[in-house]
C-alpha cells in the first residue's frame, strides 16, 4: 500500500505520524524528506500529490506531521520554528536508521524555510528544494497579524488560520525573529532549487528572489506560473514533482543506478496504489505511467490502457519497417504511424444487433518519408502487416490469470 504508514519518536519523546511513499519496485533511486507548510499536515492535498508523483519518479519520500499537528503527539502552542527543524532532523535520523539517509530535502512554505536550516546539519543531504518559501520565517506572522499585539501582551492567543483555530505562543514569535536566512544561506553548501509562483498572494515571489540571491551556486529557479500558494491544482503538484525529479538527477548521486528494476522475475510489473487510477508500469530497465482520463475519474497522468496497446502496435510497425528498409538499403528517412481503435460489428454476423458480435478494429495510417518509388512503398505497406505485435493481435490469445501466493 502506498503510502506506508509509519511513526517515529522525536527527541522529546513524542510520537510523530509519517507516510513513506515508495516506488513500485520498492527500490528507490534515493530517499527524500518533505516538510509541509505552516499548520498543514502530511495529508494536505499538495503534499500527497507531490510525494506520490515523486515516488513514481523513483524517489522514495517521507512526509510527516510536525509536533502538535495532524496525527502527531504534542501541543502545537508549545512548538516553535526551531522545534520544526529538530523534528526534521529526527525524521532524517529515523530514515537513516530504518531505510537510508535522505539525500534531498523538500519544503513547502514555512517548511521550505525549515529545510534550509535543517540541511546544514545533514551532511548526507546533497540537494534542497523550496516551494513557495518565505525569505525569512517571520513572514508567517502575516497570517495572524491582527493577533500579534495580543500574543505579545498575553504570551499567547488563539488565531484562525485557514478556517481552523490554533494557539500561537510568544515563544513561537520570538523564535521566528531569531532566524534570518540571508547570512545563513551563504554558508549552505548544498545544491538549491527555488520554486515559486509569480501569482502567490500569501508569500510574494520577491521572497524567492531573496533566497536565490543570498544562496551560492549551484542554484536554480523554476517559476510555478499560475499556481496558488497552496498548490491546490493537481497539475501544478505533478509539474513540481516532474521538475524536482529531473533536476535532482544532476545533483544527487544515485547508488546502484546500473541495477535493473525488480520485476520479481517477470517481464512487466504493474502497480496501482492510491485514490485514483494512476498506474505504474515497470520493465527491468524502464518505468512509465498509465492512467484514465479525468472525465472517468482518472488523473490523466499517462496514456490509458488502449492507448498503450495502440502505441505498442504503432511502435512495432515503425521499427519493423525501419529494419526491413535497412536490410534492403532503401532510403527510408522517417516513419509516422497514426492509430485509432473502435468496436465494429462483424460484417458477416447473423446477429448484428448482438453486442457479442462486435470485434476490435484498429485503423493504422502510415506515412513514409524518403526517396522511395511506388513499388517500394507498396512493399513496405505489406511488411507493416508482418510486424510481431500485429501478428500477436491476430493470433488466438490465451491469458492465464492467477493470484500471487
Amino acid at each position: 500500500m502506498n503510502p506506508k504508514r509509519l511513526t517515529f519518536t522525536n527527541r522529546n519523546g513524542l510520537e510523530l505520524a509519517a507516510h513513506l511513499y515508495l516506488p513500485a519496485n520498492q527500490k528507490p533511486s534515493f530517499f527524500a524528506l518533505f516538510a509541509h507548510c505552516f499548520t498543514c499536515s502530511k495529508n494536505f492535498s499538495a503534499v500527497t500529490r507531490i510525494c506520490t508523483a515523486l515516488s513514481q519518479n523513483s524517489i522514495a519520500t517521507l512526509s510527516f506531521d510536525f509536533t502538535g499537528l495532524g496525527m502527531s503527539e504534542g501541543e502545537f502552542e508549545e512548538s516553535t520554528f526551531s522545534s520544526n527543524v529538530s523534528d526534521l532532523l529526527d525524521a532524517a535520523y529515523f530514515l537513516t536508521k530504518e531505510y537510508q539517509a535522505p539525500k534531498m530535502l523538500i519544503g513547502h512554505s514555512l517548511g521550505g524555510a525549515a529545510v534550509l536550516y535543517a540541511a546544514a546539519e545533514m551532511p548526507e543531504v546533497k540537494a534542497v528544494v523550496t516551494i513557495a518559501a518565505p525569505a525569512y520565517p517571520g513572514h508567517v506572522q502575516n497570517l495572524f497579524s491582527e493577533s500579534v499585539a495580543e500574543i505579545e501582551k498575553n504570551g499567547k492567543a488563539k488565531v484562525n488560520i485557514g478556517g481552523r483555530p490554533f494557539t500561537i505562543s510568544k515563544s513561537f514569535l520570538d523564535d521566528l525573529e531569531q532566524k534570518p536566512l540571508d547570512t545563513f544561506l551563504k554558508k549552505l553548501r548544498k545544491s538549491l532549487l527555488v520554486m515559486h509562483s509569480p501569482q502567490d498572494e500569501i508569500v510574494e515571489v520577491t521572497n524567492a528572489a531573496e533566497i536565490y540571491n543570498a544562496a551560492l551556486h549551484p542554484k536554480s529557479f523554476i517559476s510555478l506560473d499560475g499556481a496558488d500558494h497552496l498548490i491546490s491544482n493537481p497539475e501544478d503538484a505533478e509539474y513540481i514533482a516532474e521538475m524536482v525529479g529531473s533536476w535532482s538527477k544532476r545533483y544527487v548521486a544515485i547508488e546502484g543506478a546500473e541495477e535493473e528494476n525488480d520485476t520479481r522475475g517477470n517481464q512487466v510489473f504493474v502497480r496501482l496504489s492510491g485514490d485514483k487510477y494512476t498506474t505504474e508500469v515497470m520493465t527491468p530497465n524502464h518505468h512509465l505511467i498509465a492512467d484514465e482520463p479525468s472525465e472517468v475519474g482518472g488523473a490523466d497522468l499517462g496514456p490509458n490502457p488502449y492507448d498503450l496497446l495502440m502505441a505498442s502496435l504503432g511502435s512495432c510497425t515503425a521499427m519493423t519497417l525501419k529494419m526491413y528498409a535497412e536490410r534492403k538499403k532503401w532510403p527510408l528517412e522517417e516513419v509516422s504511424v497514426f492509430l485509432n481503435h473502435e468496436k465494429v460489428h462483424l460484417a458477416d454476423s447473423e446477429n448484428p444487433e448482438n453486442s457479442s458480435a462486435k470485434v476490435s478494429q484498429f485503423t493504422r495510417i502510415i506515412e513514409i518519408e524518403g526517396d522511395l518509388d511506388g513499388e517500394q512503398r507498396q512493399r513496405l505497406l505489406e511488411i507493416s502487416n508482418k510486424c510481431p505485435v500485429h501478428k500477436t493481435l491476430q493470433e488466438e490469445i490465451v491469458i492465464q490469470t492467477m493470484l500471487s501466493k
